[in-house]
């Protein structure tokens, strides 16, 4: 089992009826207002949400479990192709609803103005902050997850002055950032592999003294969830909120779009591999892990050792911050939200059955911390061989984490509106509301 997968956290949208509000005494919205309390991580049970958000956000969590706590993706079979789906594609899946559930917040279909706009701006900015220190203070418990929290405070604070664009100016912009960002990103990272301007700036930076870790350069740059990559799949969400998702063949649009991404993607990472001259040979040379055949899909091919040649761009492994793994991540995405939202509208009886997976991303970030939290006490602190293990033996921990979470996800949300932590959360964001 693999616990160093790069780790993503769910966030959560509540949507639907743009003009339902905050509960009335009789607990029903009101029309004239949407409910602005939930954003990332509310969990917020009201008739505004968008039960199909709730389908790919649930979805994603597991997808986030199988790339933490799953076999190795060397078993094989159909368990190993579907943990290799899994990972990296996940994250995207998570990113993108981060930029749906920022508009959500914002507001949907028009952007909130006056007073509602500055009160929305301060709750956005006061959940980045708190999700900044949590993710920092997760990481303190050296797990070998990467915890994404801190470069999502981030990533909201960076693509916030955005809210107010139209669905197609966000869609080229998003479209831009994945062309753009991954070849910067590329001279940025070599250009620190050389020099000594990154210690610089970290010697210097506040939330590097403070947290331990490389602060800034961390989050822009040298993460696992850099925001100079990341941010087209927030703002690629964003897109997708400033549609109309009731109006007729607009889903399937979304999947045909999602799957000429797809195929951009990966498609074109595997000929542009295979075309180019000496670029499998580079890319295998300078990597250390397996075949780079398989750099058009996989990150078996493992990561770049010392330089990173220039053939890298072609790959679109998972977390390669490529534009073909930009390109090919988002598609999967806007596939697994189109699906999802087809399954919550057509397909009554098939979501009567996927309910519970829908009630784990009504509370997003209480599971994930809870995952985060119960990976160091059965490795750190009580050292459960059976987690640590990378062979099937792990599976039967894998459905552990996914039954545990369905559990706490039904129980709970069948006698509150939000989770545990997506309450505190909400708590912290009132201050907000006296903004004039």
């Amino acid at each position: 089992m693999t616990l160093n997968a790069p780790s993503a956290v769910p966030t959560d949208v509540s949507n639907g009826s743009e003009r339902a509000g905050p509960p009335t005494s009789a607990g029903t919205p009101s029309p004239t207002r949407f409910d602005a309390v939930s954003f990332v991580f509310s969990g917020t049970r009201s008739a505004g949400r968008l039960v199909g958000i709730d389908l790919a956000r649930g979805l994603a969590v597991f997808g986030m479990y199988c790339a933490h706590v799953g076999p190795d993706v060397t078993v094989g079979g159909p368990v190993g192709f579907l943990l290799e789906t899994a990972r990296g594609r996940c994250s995207a899946l998570f990113a993108l609803l981060a930029g749906f559930s920022l508009i959500i917040i914002t507001g949907r279909p028009c952007p909130r103005t006056g007073r509602d706009g500055r009160q929305a701006v301060a709750r956005v900015v006061i959940r980045a902050v708190v999700l900044a220190v949590l993710g920092y203070a997760l990481t303190a418990l050296d797990t070998d997850v990467a915890v994404i929290l801190s470069f999502y405070g981030l990533l909201f604070l960076a693509v916030l002055p955005l809210r107010r664009l139209r669905a197609g100016a966000l869609a080229l912009v998003a479209a831009a950032g994945a062309l753009v960002m991954p070849p910067l990103l590329f001279v940025i990272r070599n250009s620190i592999e050389q020099g000594h301007w990154a210690d610089a700036v970290a010697a210097r930076d506040p939330v590097a003294r403070v947290t331990g870790t490389d602060g800034l350069v961390e989050l822009l740059f040298t993460g696992e969830y850099p925001v100079l990559t990341w941010m087209p799949f927030l703002v690629a969400g964003m897109a997708v909120a400033r549609l109309d998702l009731t109006r007729p063949g607009l889903r399937s649009r979304l999947a045909l779009a999602g799957g000429g991404l797809t195929l951009l993607g990966y498609g074109g990472s595997w000929l542009a591999l295979r075309l180019v001259p000496h670029a499998l040979s580079t890319v295998a040379a300078a990597t250390d892990g397996g075949s780079a055949s398989s750099a058009w899909w996989s990150d078996t091919v493992g990561d770049p050792q010392g330089h990173t040649p220039l053939a890298w761009l072609l790959v679109a492994a998972p977390h390669s911050q490529t534009t073909f793994s930009v390109l090919g991540n988002t598609g999967v995405a806007l596939v697994v939200v189109a699906g999802c939202l087809t399954v919550a509208d057509r397909m009554p009886r098939l979501l009567r059955l996927v309910r519970p997976v829908a009630a784990v991303g009504t509370m997003a970030l209480t599971v994930y911390v809870l995952h985060i939290v119960a990976l160091w006490l059965l490795t750190d602190v009580w050292q459960v061989p059976a987690v640590e293990d990378e062979s099937l033996r792990a599976l039967p921990v894998l459905l552990g984490f996914i039954l545990a979470a369905t559990t706490l996800a039904v129980v709970w949300t069948r006698r509150f509106r939000r989770g545990p932590l997506e309450y505190l959360l909400h708590q912290a964001t009132r201050p907000a509301q006296y903004i004039e």
